[in-house]
This record gives structure tokens, sequence and C-alpha cells, in this order.
């Protein structure tokens, strides 16, 4: 009996939600930069390569959402913070903006999925440590705005 060649184990690749995440970090980074404006962002990154692994619709609902709601998103995520919004590094702005509008407007996601794509996020685009300060913020989000589910949680 010859043994049948094992294939490699392969890295999953990540889902349509998360490229998503990614590409609208990125949009609201140059948003928040270049002062671009919504039309453009969403323009540009409907061209963008990386779309074909996204979810275009969600990416233009959520950059749409944040984007209409960042005063009110940041106020609410301002209530964890250690210091002034001001202060918080661009992208770690567009992470919580993103985790905060999920766990407040998008609730067939479980909050420990946002939370992490939260820190994922902060480790592939963030400063070295960001991505503890924004699990530690996103958390204190989620148990506010998800009291329910985070207390079913913990049973």
């Amino acid at each position: 009996m010859s043994e049948q060649p094992t294939k490699p184990a392969r890295k999953p690749r990540p889902n349509r939600r998360h490229w998503t995440r990614r590409l609208l970090v990125q949009a609201l980074y140059q948003w928040r930069l270049a002062d671009a404006e919504l039309t453009t962002l969403l323009a540009e990154y409907r061209l963008a390569e990386d779309m074909r692994s996204a979810d275009p619709e969600w990416f233009a609902e959520a950059l749409r959402g944040i984007i209409h709601a960042a005063g009110p998103l940041a106020s609410q995520v301002s209530e964890h913070l250690d210091r002034p919004w001001g202060q918080i590094d661009p992208v770690e702005q567009g992470i919580l903006l993103l985790g905060t509008y999920e766990l407040t407007q998008d609730f067939g996601t479980p909050y420990r999925v946002i939370i992490t794509e939260g820190v994922e996020l902060a480790r592939l685009f963030g400063a070295q440590d960001s991505h503890r300060y924004i699990n530690g913020v996103l958390d204190r989000v989620a148990r506010q705005a998800r009291a329910v589910e985070v207390k079913a949680a913990k049973r």
C-alpha cells in the first residue's frame, strides 16, 4: 500500500469581511489625513485590486456610515480613552471608528470577532503595541454597547 502524498497545510485566506475591514482602515486613513471626499474614496476603492477579495457593498455602506457618524462614534470611543481623541494616531482612530461602528450598528457580527479583527488590523497597520490599546478600548466599548451579549458570553 503506497502512501498518498499529503498536501502542505495552507494558511487560511482571510474572509471577505476581513479584506473589507483592511480597505476601510486604509480609506479612513485617507479621509482623515488627506481630507478625501466620500465620493472620491468610494470611486477609488471600487477600482482597487484588493476589492476583488472584499465585499464592495458592505465597504460602501460601512464607509458612508462611519464618515457620516464620525462625531458621535468618536464621542462614544472617547469615553473609554486615556487621552483626548485628537492625540490618538490616525490609523488607530480609523480602527476604533470601524470597531465602534460595527459594535453599535452591525449586530450580525459577534463582538469578539469585531475586537479580534480590530487587534489584527492594529498589528497590521498600527504602531508596535497599538493592538493592546485597541483591544482594551474596543472591549470597553463592547461592554457598553453590547452588554447583553458580553454578559451572556461570560456565563
